[in-house]
Order: C-alpha cells, then sequence, then structure tokens
C-alpha cells in the first residue's frame, strides 16, 4: 500500500470519528455492559417505602375482600330465583331547545356526554302496577315483579331519589327516568 493511500485511509477513520455522534459510542458502550450496570431515572435515589408493600394489603385479617371490591347491587343476587330476565332497552335523553337545535347557542352536541338523563323501558307482560316492586341506587337497579326478577347494572351513576317511574298498562311497560350524576356535568351541561 502506498503512502498515499494509507493517508486516505487514515484521513476517512478521523474524518468517520469526527461525524459520528457520542450517542452512537454511549449505546454501543451500554450494549456491552451487563444489565445490573445499566441505570434508569428510576434508579436514582433510595427505594421508595411504597414500593416495598404489596398492592394488596388487608385491613382486616378475616376479611375475605374489601368493601370496595363488592359491586354495589350484588345483595340483590339470588341464584336460587329462578324467575326469567324481562326485555328492557336502555335509553340516553337529552334537553333540548330552539336554541340548542337551529341555533347553537349551547354546547351540547349529539353524543352521550351531552345526556342529562337516563330512561330505563322494561317490558313486563302479565303484571299490574300494584305488583311492580322497583329500588333505584346510585348505580343499580332493582325491579321484582311476581313474574320477572332484574337486577341491573346501571352504565352511569344516577340521582336515584329524583328519579320517576310510570307504568304503561296498555304497552304493559314500565318507564324509569333517571337523571344523571356524573363528574362535570354542571360545567358540561349548564346553559
Amino acid at each position: 500500500m502506498s503512502m498515499e493511500g494509507l493517508s486516505s485511509v487514515q484521513n476517512l477513520q478521523a474524518l468517520s470519528a469526527l461525524l459520528s455522534t457520542r450517542d452512537e459510542d454511549e449505546e454501543y458502550n451500554c450494549r456491552n455492559m451487563t444489565s445490573s450496570a445499566v441505570m434508569g431515572p428510576g434508579d436514582i435515589g433510595l427505594p421508595s417505602p411504597a414500593a416495598n408493600k404489596s398492592a394488596y394489603t388487608k385491613k382486616d385479617s378475616k376479611a375475605i375482600w374489601s368493601e370496595e371490591e363488592v359491586t354495589e347491587g350484588s345483595q340483590f343476587d339470588d341464584l336460587t330465583d329462578t324467575r326469567p330476565k324481562p326485555e328492557y332497552d336502555i335509553l340516553l335523553k337529552q334537553n333540548v331547545g330552539t336554541e340548542d337545535v337551529f341555533l347553537g347557542m349551547s354546547r351540547k352536541d349529539p353524543s352521550s356526554m351531552c345526556c342529562d338523563s337516563m330512561l330505563v323501558k322494561i317490558k313486563l307482560p302479565d303484571t299490574k302496577a300494584t305488583d311492580v316492586v322497583l329500588d333505584v341506587k346510585e348505580k343499580f337497579l332493582d325491579l321484582r315483579t311476581p313474574n320477572f326478577k332484574l337486577g341491573l347494572h346501571l352504565p352511569h351513576p344516577v340521582h336515584s331519589q329524583d328519579g320517576k317511574a310510570q307504568f304503561y298498562s296498555e304497552r304493559q311497560e314500565l318507564e324509569v327516568t333517571l337523571p344523571m350524576n356524573r363528574l362535570m356535568d354542571q360545567i358540561n351541561l349548564q346553559r
């Protein structure tokens, strides 16, 4: 190899060293290290005491589960009760006026986030209004008749005390209207 060829190789290596970034060199060095030597931002400082605790700590040593783990309305589940579940529909409703529809003056849109109440229609054939027992909680609706039993977990929390129910004997249908109780409703639905 001539002296001229040797200097061009050295020049190319020097140019390559100048153009290469330090990140590539550091990445190469990190790849050659063992996994215990590589540290991340979470490894800085003393280990937190919360990391040593289990996420499944029990307050009472004899408790099988905590109250937060039991879903609302589970006390109404009765596996020995063989009454059928009636047909039902859940519809979301909005209170809209002409200023909403034609002028677009409020921030309401057709989405379910702008709905302010929930309508539950329950078909109850061969049932009288006096036979219906209805109990509504914030997230659960319990309906019992001599022929049917419905335990319904509601898709949104509701104001259970402000709801209303009406039985239509000609259609043999119960309609339960429940105002929804969601976070930020005071802001999203204000006029």
